[in-house]
């Protein structure tokens, strides 16, 4: 029964979410809510609550200070020339555009924290998202994707998990997948070179000048528009309004897939990242920021600190160096406010849907049923029957639920057919391209809310590309003979 439910109040959840009926803070709390009255523990709900809370606190912890941190930086500067640089680079090509994408999300990754790497891609790209008018949900899919590929590395979380519960060495389960990972970055890339060309497609060749975005589509290259400032500018003496972005430029959506662009806030808020006359920017202090961030970008992945201290020190020391008064410093928290609360609601309503899910024992039924079905035929090749369930389990489960509950029974069943741990251990990381969009993630919820994108377009959006990345790992380690 238990794990009837346990499916049953996943695929509710998933559902309410992807058709927009309920709000995925509120699913995260209700659903498993009322599942853990269903199951007759009703009586323990709060216990649940306050186990998941805990265990989710310094993870909280950790993103409110850093969204505090990187959105001081943002204000102050810091990551302007970073914008300016992708602008030339990409030329404002869609192509381009994506696959910088990609690229930023993979090399921010190497820190090991998806949070980190989210906010930083974002801070970079939205606003040429925003002005290019091209789908956010696609700079949300490329980016999770990336940085789940990217995710495996022996400090990001889950080597280490896998390290530890078949007690092996890091080192000699990661080195060996390189290559199968390599292509399956590859793949994120292919993907975002695809996605690029859609929106091209869809959007039209445009170019970029010193001042303005020129559009050229493939039909007609006659109109255009100049985007000066906050887009209200006018090239030859046509009024603004008489402008026009051919393609469908301006419905910010790509087909059925393309989800919510964020078209809720206006362009001229959005695209004041890049004002360089906006109050906030501190150039004297430019090295000093940078310096700062370089510094503790250097400590997490030193983990000479818990995360969630490093960041509410450099909030700290980031705050009072470049805005000394008081009024100023109350100022810039209230405007990343909402983001904080935003993110950090859903870290702990997702601490409900985790804690009820393992409570109850919803979630070890549910591995135990998955297990069991596997016929004796396929006992020789459990390391692949391991790399197709990490797909779904992660996705449904958080890395310390699979890692510490579900990998172990696997090696066990793999061993008892002459498999050895470390090729159970190599195949549990072949789902992390998928797992970085899991609700049970709180990185996500930073990446769709600094993006202005709706959980379920996202979701809906992104998991069958993660999935297909997820499987081209596999296949490549197949290939590779490392499986």
């Amino acid at each position: 029964m238990l794990t009837i439910l346990g499916f049953v109040m996943i695929a509710t959840f998933l559902v309410l979410i992807m058709m927009k009926k309920m709000s995925p803070m509120a699913a995260l709390v209700l659903i498993p809510a009322l599942f853990c009255v269903l199951v007759g523990q009703g009586a323990h709900l709060g216990d649940y609550v306050l186990k998941g809370i805990g265990d989710l606190a310094p993870t909280a912890a950790m993103l409110m200070f850093a969204i505090i941190y990187f959105g001081v930086m943002i204000d102050v500067g810091l990551f302007d020339p970073i914008v300016r640089g992708i602008l030339k680079f990409c030329k404002a090509d869609p192509v381009r555009v994506v696959v910088g994408t990609a690229l930023l999300a993979a090399i921010v990754s190497l820190d090991g924290d998806g949070s980190t790497t989210f906010m930083i891609t974002v801070s970079a790209l939205y606003p040429l998202y925003k002005r290019l008018k091209m789908s956010l949900v696609v700079m949300t899919g490329v980016a999770a994707t990336a940085n789940g590929v990217m995710n495996t590395l022996p400090w990001g979380g889950p080597t280490a998990r896998a390290a530890t519960a078949l007690k092996l060495d890091a080192g000699d389960i990661f080195v060996p997948m390189i290559p199968a990972l390599a292509v399956g970055l590859v793949a994120v890339f292919a993907l975002a070179y695809v996605l690029g060309r859609r929106e091209r497609k869809r959007l039209g060749v445009l170019t970029l000048g010193d001042t303005h975005l020129v559009t050229e589509t493939v039909e007609e290259k006659e109109t255009e528009q100049v985007l000066v400032g906050a887009g209200a500018g006018t090239k030859g003496g046509a009024p603004a309004a008489a402008q026009r972005i051919t393609g469908g430029a301006g419905t910010g959506t790509s087909g059925s897939d393309a989800g919510s662009d964020g078209a809720d806030s206006s362009d001229e808020d959005d695209l004041q990242v890049l004002d360089p006359q906006r109050a906030t920017l501190r150039p004297k202090l430019y090295w000093f920021n940078a310096a700062l961030t370089v510094a503790l970008l250097t400590l997490l992945i030193m983990q000479t600190l818990p995360i969630p201290v490093l960041f509410l020190l450099g909030a700290a020391l980031a705050l009072t160096v470049n805005f000394p008064h008081m009024k100023d410093q109350k100022a810039r928290v209230a405007a990343h406010a909402e983001n904080v609360l935003n993110v950090s609601g859903m870290v702990f309503a997702a601490a409900v849907f985790t804690g009820v899910l393992t409570g109850t024992g919803m979630v070890e039924h549910m591995a135990r049923w998955l297990v069991s079905g596997i016929p004796d035929a396929l006992g020789p090749h459990m390391g692949i029957v391991t790399g197709v369930l990490s797909i779904p389990l992660t996705y449904f489960m958080s890395n310390d639920g699979f890692y510490f509950g579900i990998v172990p029974i696997l090696a066990e069943a793999g061993a008892a057919h002459g498999v050895a741990p470390i090729e159970i251990a190599r195949a549990s990381l072949i789902g992390q391209a998928l797992h970085m969009s899991s609700p049970l993630v709180p990185a996500v919820y930073v990446l769709v809310g600094m993006a202005k994108v709706e959980f379920g377009d996202h979701t809906r959006f992104t998991v069958k590309w993660a999935a297909l990345t997820s499987l081209v790992v596999l296949g490549a380690g197949l290939l590779f003979g490392i499986i």
